[in-house]
């Protein structure tokens, strides 16, 4: 089942590959020129999900014909897609989404560009490297002995 927060990672991960949210048919266009900032989402995002969030069922993915609503329910989930690895929204029950947004867009996958990411707190990222060397130091230091 997709949670509030799959749907909001899946929404910031095609955010980062310019993928814009619509609003009432074609009325508004979302699309934040930040997603990340540093370990967490930027408030612009922060701010867009609010009004994605707030009006749920008027809202799209480009390239998708699924709302932000029908995805917030238990009937849905969010899976790594089969070509690209990015998250796609797949029934746990029927049929599954036609496509996913990565079909329309050109040169997509690449793998010589950054993957589109979750925020990532650079302080915890470099403890376990830390922590890693320092098992590592450790562990042939005895062998040594």
């Amino acid at each position: 089942m997709a949670n509030e927060q799959d749907v909001k990672r899946y929404l910031a991960y095609w955010f980062q590959l310019g993928r814009r949210v619509i609003v009432g048919n074609g009325k508004t266009e979302l699309l934040p020129q930040q997603v990340l900032q540093g370990d967490r989402y930027s408030d612009e995002f922060e701010n867009i999900w609010q009004q994605i969030h707030y009006q749920a069922g008027e809202c799209h993915l480009e390239g998708t014909d699924e709302t932000i609503a029908e995805l917030l329910t238990p009937v849905w989930e969010m899976l790594p897609c089969s070509r690209c690895e990015m998250p796609v929204p797949m029934r746990n029950v029927g049929m599954p989404a036609l496509s996913c947004p990565c079909n329309t867009l050109p040169n997509w996958p690449n793998s010589e560009l950054p993957q589109p990411r979750n925020p990532i707190s650079t302080q915890e990222q470099l403890q376990i490297i830390r922590d890693r060397l320092w098992k590592k130091v450790h562990s042939s230091s005895t062998v040594a002995d």
